[in-house]
């Protein structure tokens, strides 16, 4: 569950820092990191997003796609 403000988890996600990436991620739920996966997915992948975002997106999602989630 997200309990830090929404704007300081997405800061967090899209700051390309591994460790900070880790952390907001792994304070989430199951059906919320699904949510969040999706949304990063969007934002990689369609357009009407900034160029930066794009790769922050991306490099969250190789953070993630690496983290060992039982």
């Amino acid at each position: 569950m997200i309990t830090e403000p929404i704007e300081e988890f997405w800061e967090n996600m899209l700051s390309r820092d591994a460790n900070k990436i880790k952390a907001a991620y792994s304070s989430l739920s199951k059906e919320e990191k699904l949510h969040v996966l999706s949304h990063l997915r969007i934002m990689r992948s369609e357009s009407g997003w900034h160029n930066e975002q794009r790769i922050s997106a991306e490099a969250a999602l190789e953070v993630i796609l690496h983290i060992n989630d039982d």
